[in-house]
């Protein structure tokens, strides 16, 4: 049996060398084989809006953008992690890792919204980790009355 630390096999890493194909590779290096679960998405239609909550546990408020170009909002997290600060010339954190699974890096997620959307449409907060995205609804189109297609 192979030890594990919160679902994950202490002996991953290694094996990445063994099999150097991507097919092989499952480890996101920032948040490891739970990178799958990060920007979980609930949707919620009101009234005159759709309402977005975006998981991003970790994340602080100036990490995550949001960018709307060509009808496709993006979120994006991005997480820098000093490794190896110094301190008056000397390690900040005394002593030797055995494991570091924290890293540096970012994941995105886009949702097409409309052209019709402008940013000053869109509003957004952050707090405790959950992403608040409130969009408006954009009108619907009237249909014509007539329905009956001539034929030529």
């Amino acid at each position: 049996m192979l030890p594990r630390l919160f679902g994950e096999n202490l002996f991953d890493e290694f094996f990445d060398d063994v099999f150097p194909a991507p097919v092989f590779r499952t480890r996101n290096p920032l948040y490891g084989k739970s990178a799958a679960h990060i920007m979980k998405t609930d949707i919620r239609e009101k009234d005159g809006s759709y309402e977005l909550d975006i998981d991003l546990p970790g994340f602080k408020k100036d990490e995550v953008q949001l960018d709307l170009e060509n009808g496709y909002l993006t979120i994006t997290a991005e997480k820098s992690l000093d490794r190896g600060e110094k301190e008056n010339g000397a390690e900040k954190d005394e002593g030797r890792y055995l494991r570091r699974e924290r890293w540096a890096g970012r994941c995105s997620r886009s949702f097409f919204v409309g052209e019709g959307l402008q940013p000053s449409d869109v509003s957004a907060s952050f707090e405790n980790g959950i992403l608040r995205v409130s969009l408006p609804k954009a009108e619907q189109k009237q249909l014509p009355a007539k329905t009956t297609v001539e034929i030529k």
